[in-house]
């Protein structure tokens, strides 16, 4: 690895950048994709955040900046309004000892004020791929002269239903133009935007274990799912957590999650993507300053955040992508520090667990849900702190010396009025419940995928198979991210796979509708046509996304 960044032979006013920003030694994605970028050759990376991707870029980017007239010359697309702000902060950091414009545009913010600062000359644009393209088709923002294109967080933005727009942005560009693809996870519709738009790219790859896994210990608590929210309300009362983010796969149960934690005594606050724009920057900013220090969060929302001293980061819900899970725990156990993951696994959910550890070639190791006797216990130590806390501050004279004088010469005991102020000093403490949780039922060998639900919806013509993952014979199954939270139903499910995929009614099997998703058997004649087509559709007024699951 470089000792140094001038090892990169960088400008030496960005040189001065680095050091006043303190960096010491490159991480491995700018070590590798700074002098490919320095080139000016393609880079296809895949790293997460939290890596230093966006200095690996932005660096190469303001180094090979023709100031004097020179256009939009660089160009960010990033798949959130946090990002885009974010990076492009970054950008004029390290270009705050030479000149140069950056601007970001996104969705919720004035045109008038976007368009007056392209009319005035800008040198980097940093944004979302919706605003940027109504800007191009205004005939405002004018790409002919950029020389590098960014696409960052790819994926993120393929599952957002951007890919198109991707697409069109490049299109906008000069055919010499450099680009650099930067992905936590690379599907096969992030390669071959690749191959169609990038000449012979580099590839370079930052080891997902490297990165995150090997400073994160990874526990999991094995619940029924109806006590999924009982278990994490204990676990927030006993572990010693300074910063927690908790992660929900919609923006419902996002915010239905942080309305009864916060039911329940927790201190909380939610972040997802129905927020306004002012609530978004008010919540980020709040976790960021220490004012909350728990928040749940979608997987999108959770882009813009960039905190080091997250001490642990809960599943709430199992991620269906391995990579993805990876991409989570990330957020904690940087800079050095250990981190702490917790995910709440049903036992249906088993093997995903077991893919999640072949994946990152780490063990999680099963914890036990804190007992009702564990969160007493807590709680009272933590009472105890504070009246030591207390009693090493009292004075003589406050008046409370003499308030005990008068309940004792009433004839009670020290011990009893001691008790009794305990007990007044509790009150809000006590009066929060430790919810009961059943035993789990442990998930037997080859039947972890079923979950024991009875299918919604059973065509006559399909045969359910024994053992195994209960799939029909002939049928492939399929799932959706969307479920009875959506409002989902089985003609909803129907109705959309037959008119948007052509497929007869018939080839549809058996639908499952479970509370944030739905699973769906489709005959394998038509599988692929399906997943082709309904890569990205809205059902029920939401964005879903279908995806194989054996």
């Amino acid at each position: 690895m470089s000792e140094a960044f001038e090892v990169f032979e960088l400008d030496e006013r960005l040189l001065r950048a680095v050091e006043d920003l303190e960096f010491e030694t490159p991480t491995p994605i700018q070590d590798r994709a700074i002098p490919v970028l320095l080139e000016g050759r393609d880079v296809l990376g895949q790293a997460q955040t939290g890596t230093g991707k966006t200095a690996a870029f932005a660096l190469p980017i303001l180094h090979r900046l023709e100031v004097e007239g020179g256009g939009v010359q660089g160009l960010v697309v990033e798949p959130t309004r946090e990002l885009a702000m974010q990076v492009a902060r970054a950008f004029r950091e390290y270009g705050q000892h030479r000149r140069v414009n950056v601007l970001a545009v996104y969705g919720g913010q004035s045109y008038d004020r976007q368009i007056r600062r392209l009319e005035r000359g800008v040198d980097i644009v940093v944004g979302t791929p919706g605003r940027m393209l109504d800007l191009i088709r205004k005939g405002v923002l004018d790409l002919s002269n950029v020389r590098t294109v960014v696409l960052d967080e790819a994926d993120e933005m393929l599952s957002m239903g951007f890919i198109e727009d991707m697409e069109a942005i490049l299109k906008e560009t000069p055919e010499s133009r450099q680009t650099a693809l930067f992905s936590a996870t690379l599907p096969q519709p992030i390669r071959r935007l690749a191959e169609r738009y990038m000449r012979d790219p580099e590839t370079i790859s930052v080891d997902p274990e490297q990165v995150t896994v090997a400073t994160t210990l990874q526990h999991y608590v094995l619940v029924n799912e109806g006590d999924k929210l009982a278990a994490l309300t204990r676990l927030l009362e006993v572990e010693e957590a300074t910063r927690v983010l908790i992660f929900s796969r919609t923006k419902v149960g996002t915010a239905k999650l942080a309305e009864q934690l916060f039911a329940r005594g927790v201190q909380v606050e939610a972040l997802h993507g129905d927020m306004p724009q002012a609530a978004r920057e008010k919540v980020m900013a709040h976790f960021r300053e220490g004012q909350t220090t728990i928040l749940v969060a979608t997987d999108v929302a959770a882009r813009g955040l960039d905190i080091e001293d997250i001490s642990h980061v809960v599943n709430y819900d199992v991620p269906f992508d391995p990579e993805a899970y990876v991409h989570r725990i990330g957020r904690t156990g940087r800079a050095g520090k250990a981190g702490v993951a917790i995910t709440l696994l049903a036992p249906r959910e088993m093997r995903r667990l077991r893919e999640i550890e072949a994946f990152t070639l780490q063990p999680v190791e099963r914890i036990d849900v804190p007992s009702e006797e564990r969160v007493r216990s807590h709680r009272d130590a933590k009472f105890l702190q504070r009246m030591l806390a207390a009693l090493t501050e009292i004075s003589e004279g406050d008046g409370m010396d003499d308030l005990v004088r008068q309940l004792v010469d009433l004839g009670f005991a020290a011990e009893a009025v001691a008790a009794a102020a305990m007990r007044l000093a509790r009150a809000g403490e006590l009066e929060l419940p430790i919810e009961p949780i059943e035993p789990v039922r442990e998930p037997e060998r080859g039947r972890a995928g079923r979950g024991g639900r009875r299918p919604t919806h059973q065509p006559g013509g399909a045969k359910r198979r024994r053992g195994g993952s209960g799939r029909s014979d002939g049928m492939v199954r399929l799932a959706m991210d969307l479920g009875e939270d959506h409002g989902v139903r089985p003609r909803d499910v129907v109705g959309s796979i037959a008119g948007e995929a052509d497929i007869p009614g018939k080839g549809i099997g058996a639908i499952d509708i479970q509370k944030e998703r739905t699973m769906v058997e489709v005959a394998s004649r038509y599988a692929e046509q399906v997943l082709t087509r309904m890569r990205r559709f809205r059902m029920r007024g939401h964005w879903a996304t279908l995806y194989r699951v054996d």
